[in-house]
């Protein structure tokens, strides 16, 4: 009876899905794939959903559209009487030690494992935090680099705007040099016709100096001693003259 139930819910299986194929698919084959460049999922914190401290839940999903609730049970509870019934597993001291130390594990993991998950959880805040700190400095470390290459960059900038200004600089010291040099050939011009003009103004003066001089030699050698007594005399009678006349208008 129990060997035709496991063989009927043996052959249903058969007839739905294989087991192992719902629980592995390989999609494709990972040496002629291509290299993934995703990036790669966290480690879950905490283990999946299991039943009764063995079995995972995803079984019981698996087996409920197909066998319903008590399917997964059944056929749990059939394998068992089948093993059994036909001595597949035989039950002997060994089967009874297996179960005392089943027994004395539960009642360990029940009892002590809460504060040795504790216990457990704490080394691993301790080495997370450890890991983190290291990490944190590292990052510290990175950022401060990135921001000296940053400012170095920036001074990479600021040295080709400070090479313009020196050029800058350069070309008006220049400028004003040749400008110097310019006024300066300027006045230095100026000063030489200025010393042109002047000589000529000179020259001049001195010839209308001498032509004067001479005119004036001339009309001296010109005059005679008669004509020089004559001019005298002349001369004291104009003077005799206008003293009567400033006489006479005093009177009247």
């Amino acid at each position: 009876m129990l060997s035709r139930l496991v063989l009927v819910s043996a052959s249903g299986l058969k007839s739905g899905a294989p087991l192992g194929a719902a629980l592995l698919q390989v999609p494709r084959s990972f040496h002629t794939a291509p290299r993934c460049l995703a990036p790669v999922p966290p480690l879950p914190e905490k283990g999946g959903k299991v039943r009764h401290g063995l079995v995972p839940e995803e079984f019981f999903q698996f087996l409920y559209p197909k066998t319903g609730v008590t399917g997964p049970y059944m056929l749990g509870t059939g394998l068992l009487l089948y093993l059994l019934s036909k001595e597949v597993y035989i039950v002997n001291h060994e089967t009874i030690a297996a179960a005392t130390i089943g027994v004395v594990i539960l009642y360990g993991i029940k009892n002590f494992g809460p504060k040795v998950a504790e216990f457990a959880d704490k080394l691993n805040e301790e080495k997370v935090a450890k890991a983190q700190e290291v990490k944190d400095l590292a990052l510290n470390s990175l950022q401060q680099a990135i921001e000296e290459e940053r400012k170095e960059q920036w001074r990479a900038e600021g040295r080709q705007m400070l090479f313009d200004a020196k050029r800058n600089n350069v070309a008006m010291l220049l400028e004003t040099n040749y400008r110097e040099r310019l006024h300066m050939v300027t006045n230095e011009v100026k000063k030489r016709l200025d010393y042109q003009v002047a000589m000529q103004h000179l020259q001049r003066r001195l010839a209308q100096e001498h032509m004067v001089s001479w005119v004036e030699k001339s009309v001296v050698k010109s005059i005679t001693p008669q004509q020089e007594k004559e001019s005298i005399a002349k001369c004291i009678t104009d003077l005799k003259v206008l003293a009567k006349n400033m006489q006479a208008r005093a009177t009247v």
